[in-house]
């Protein structure tokens, strides 16, 4: 069982790597800083449905898994 946890928490591992090194940057950088913000649009408004929404989603999840596993773990030992 403790061998299984560990390829499971390494796989997941993996992957939640892999899920943040795919979402974009959060920042505006200095066009953000003179502009003074985000233009309301029709992609800010639909954010919640876009291919990063569900990598932020995803990170989320998998972040969770990988705890739980790490706890479970511990309290094998």
């Amino acid at each position: 069982m403790n061998i299984f946890l560990m390829i499971l928490q390494l796989i997941i591992g993996i992957m939640l790597v892999a899920v943040v090194l795919m979402q974009p940057g959060k920042t505006n950088g200095l066009s953000g800083f003179i502009s003074g913000g985000v233009a309301e649009s029709f992609y800010s408004r639909n954010k919640s449905r876009t291919s990063e929404a569900m990598l932020s989603r995803l990170t989320v999840f998998l972040a969770i898994v990988f705890a739980v596993i790490c706890i479970i773990q511990n309290l094998m030992k």
